[in-house]
C-alpha cells in the first residue's frame, strides 16, 4: 500500500508541473516584450509612440489570468478593455473589465460579454492597437447570432453535439456558421485597426481555425460541412429548425458564408500561440524524469473514445511492466489530447473520470501502475473534479462500497463513483486550459 500511494503523489506532482509550465500570466509576459517604445511578440513588432489607443478584448478560461500578466507588461498605455471568462475564473484586474459568462454552453452573460467586446472596439482606428486574448472556452462565452438563431437554439444545439461524442472541431464548425463572432468574422468587425491576437490551444494540432471557433483567423469551413455533421450524427430532425434553415441558405448561397482566405483585412491581424498542450506534457516528463521515472511521452494528439483510449493505455503500461518495452521500468507514459465521450446514460462525469474509471477495470488486481487523468483547466466536463487518479486498490474499495465499475461507466456515472473511492484528481480552477494530460506510472 506504500509503494502504490507513493505512485500516487509522483503522479500528482507530474500533473501539478504540466499545469504550472501553462500558467497564462506567466506565458503571456514569456511572449509579449516591452522594450522602451516597442511592443514584440515573435517576429511582430509594434511602435507604442506610433499607436494611438491599445484596447484589449478577450475570451476563455484563461482570458483574466491572461489580462493580468498584459496589464503588468502594458502598465499604464491601456486605455479599455474586457475579457469574458467562465464563472468563477476571475481574477484581480487593475484596468480590463471582467464578464463571467456560462460554458460550455453559452448563456445570457455570453451575449452581454460579445456586445461589450464589440463596443469597446467599435470605433477602433488604423492609429489604434487592438490585443485580443484567447482560449479554450471562448467558443461558448462570447457569442452573437446570425439570423434570428436564439440562445436556446445554440444551447440544444451544442448539447446535441456534445452528446453524440462530436469532437471539438466538429463542434465548432456548427457555432462558426451560426455566429457573427467566430469563423474569422471578429477581425472583421475590429478592421481597420490592427489586431494582435495571444493564443492558448485547447485543440490537437493547434488549428487557429478551431481555437474558440477562430474569431480572428480565417476559416475553412462550410455551411455545406455543418450540414454534413448533422447527418453524419443523426441530428437533422433534432437540431432547432432556425439552425436548420440558416444552414441550408448559407449552403444554397443565401447567406453570407464565413470569411475565408488571408488577404484582406487579415493581412493587419497577427495570431501568435503561446501556450499549447505540448508545453504541459514536456514539463510533465521533465519532472518524472527528476522523480526518478524513464519518461516516454506516446503522443500530445490522443483522441478517440475515452473509455477505448484508456484499455489501450493500460495494454502499453502493462507491456512495460512485463517486458520492458518500449521504455524500461521504472517508467512514466505520458500522453496529451482530448477524447470524447458517448454519452448512453445518464449519470454525471467526463471524459477524464471515464477514463480513469475505464482505466480502474482494465487495472483490477494488478500491481505497480497508477493511471492519472486530468483536464489542464481543473474542470472535467460538469464537475467540480479535474479528473481521475486510480490504481489496483480502486475496485477493491468500490467493492467494499457496494459500487458495481461497469454499472457506473455504462452510465456515465463516473464522478460519484470516484468520489465514494478517493479516486478524484481536484485542483480548482487552474485559470489555464490546454487540453488534458495523462500519466501512467509503472514500476
Amino acid at each position: 500500500m506504500g509503494g502504490q500511494s507513493k505512485l500516487r503523489r509522483d503522479g500528482e506532482a507530474i500533473f501539478a508541473a504540466s499545469l504550472a509550465a501553462v500558467e497564462p500570466e506567466h506565458l503571456v509576459r514569456r511572449s509579449l516584450k516591452r522594450r522602451g517604445s516597442e511592443l514584440r511578440v515573435g517576429e511582430r513588432r509594434f511602435d507604442l509612440t506610433q499607436v494611438d489607443r491599445i484596447l484589449v478584448i478577450g475570451a476563455g478560461k484563461g482570458a483574466a489570468a491572461m489580462a493580468r500578466g498584459v496589464e503588468k507588461i502594458l502598465a499604464g498605455r491601456i486605455d479599455d478593455g474586457v475579457v469574458v471568462v467562465k464563472y468563477g475564473h476571475s481574477v484581480p484586474l487593475e484596468t480590463i473589465r471582467i464578464i463571467e459568462a456560462g460554458h460550455p454552453v453559452p448563456d445570457e452573460n455570453s451575449l452581454l460579454g460579445a456586445r461589450a467586446i464589440l463596443d469597446c472596439v467599435r470605433e477602433a482606428g488604423k492609429g489604434d492597437l487592438v490585443l485580443c486574448l484567447l482560449s479554450g472556452g471562448g467558443s461558448a462565452l462570447i457569442e452573437e447570432f446570425e439570423a434570428g438563431i436564439t440562445l436556446a437554439d445554440a444551447s440544444r444545439a451544442t448539447r446535441l453535439l456534445l452528446a453524440c461524442g462530436a469532437t471539438i472541431a466538429e463542434v465548432n464548425t456548427l457555432r462558426k456558421h451560426i455566429s457573427k463572432l467566430k469563423g474569422g468574422h471578429l477581425a472583421a468587425r475590429v478592421r481597420p485597426a490592427p489586431l494582435l491576437t495571444l493564443i492558448l490551444s485547447d485543440v490537437i494540432g493547434d488549428d487557429l481555425d478551431v481555437i474558440a471557433s477562430g474569431p480572428t483567423v480565417p476559416d475553412p469551413t462550410t455551411f455545406g460541412d455543418a450540414l454534413q455533421l448533422l447527418t453524419r450524427y443523426g441530428l437533422t430532425g433534432k437540431f432547432p429548425r432556425r439552425i436548420v434553415a440558416h444552414l441550408k441558405a448559407g449552403a444554397a448561397g443565401r447567406a453570407a458564408e464565413t470569411p475565408k482566405g488571408r488577404g484582406g483585412f487579415f493581412r493587419s491581424v497577427t495570431n501568435e500561440i503561446i501556450g499549447s498542450n505540448r508545453m504541459a506534457v514536456d514539463a510533465a516528463a521533465a519532472q518524472a524524469g527528476r522523480l526518478g521515472y524513464r519518461p516516454l511521452v506516446l503522443t500530445t494528439r490522443l483522441s478517440g473514445e475515452a473509455r477505448e483510449v484508456a484499455a489501450c493505455l493500460i495494454s502499453i503500461a502493462r507491456e512495460v511492466q512485463a517486458f520492458d518495452r518500449p521504455v524500461r521500468k521504472p517508467a512514466c507514459l505520458i500522453a496529451g489530447g482530448e477524447t470524447t465521450v458517448t454519452l448512453r446514460g445518464r449519470g454525471k462525469g467526463g471524459r477524464n473520470q471515464e477514463m480513469a474509471l475505464a482505466a480502474a477495470v482494465a487495472l483490477e488486481g494488478t500491481r505497480g501502475i497508477v493511471f492519472l487523468s486530468g483536464g489542464t483547466d481543473g474542470t472535467d466536463g460538469p464537475t467540480d473534479a479535474a479528473g481521475g487518479i486510480v490504481d489496483r486498490t480502486t475496485l477493491r474499495r468500490a467493492r467494499r462500497e457496494g459500487l458495481d465499475p461497469l454499472t457506473s461507466l455504462n452510465n456515465n456515472d463516473a464522478y460519484p463513483f470516484l468520489q465514494r473511492v478517493g479516486g478524484h484528481l481536484v485542483t480548482g480552477p487552474t485559470l489555464t486550459n490546454v487540453m488534458d494530460v495523462i500519466c501512467i506510472l509503472v514500476v
